[in-house]
């Protein structure tokens, strides 16, 4: 979780441990150092110590993991479906979708940080550009290039279509893992509904 993990000491992996499942659980702004320093039974002035504020703790546990765990996670792992070649890009939305949903589960306390406090920390959102927006983006635009080209998608930016689709796929991810997981879900068919939106939209009719 950080730069050197082999130098961290029994108290800052506790500390950053529970930092991660408290700002997981109630957010950045709802966490007090005082809890933090509870649930990782240490004083709180250990946490000013090491990480000097709540601010430097959220950094410590989120550019970390940003570089280290989250950006070659998201590259590898999308990978798996971006170097297929799928006939339809119907089908490339599907294994985008399940692709995602698998990664999330697996790292759901992280991602649920970084979903939060993107919005109110520039750094935080500085880092996701340069390490994993840049590159995937990048891929993205091929992929809808390609599918242009063989008629299946309208003649407009690659971008528009990358973030409609992108939106599409978060917007029910995140409310499906992270806002309402509770909800009573019907994950096939709610795939096949955005999938249907998508295709009423963006997909070039013959």
């Amino acid at each position: 979780m950080t730069n050197n993990e082999t130098k961290l000491t029994k108290k800052q992996i506790a500390i950053l441990e529970a930092a991660t499942d408290l700002f997981a659980e109630k957010g950045y702004a709802g966490t007090s150092t005082s809890e933090i320093a509870n649930k990782a039974n240490v004083a709180e002035g250990t946490i000013f110590k090491h990480f000097k504020s709540k601010k430097g703790l959220l950094l410590s546990i989120v550019s970390p993991m940003m570089v280290k765990l989250i950006a070659p996670m998201v590259k590898n792992d999308m990978n798996k479906v971006l170097d297929q070649d799928f006939e339809r890009f119907q089908d490339f939305i599907r294994a985008m979708i399940e692709n995602r949903k698998v990664f999330i589960k697996k790292n759901l306390p992280l991602l649920r940080i970084l979903i939060q406090e993107i919005p109110f920390h520039p750094e935080l959102k500085e880092q996701f550009i340069e390490h994993i927006g840049k590159d995937i983006f990048a891929r993205l635009r091929q992929i809808v290039e390609h599918y242009q080209a063989k008629g299946q998608l309208i003649q407009t930016h690659p971008d528009t279509i990358i973030r409609i689709v992108a939106s599409s796929i978060f917007s029910y991810i995140i409310a499906r893992y992270v806002i309402v997981p509770e909800g009573d879900w019907n994950d096939e068919e709610e795939v096949e509904r955005i999938i249907q939106v998508l295709e009423n939209g963006i997909v070039a009719r013959e």
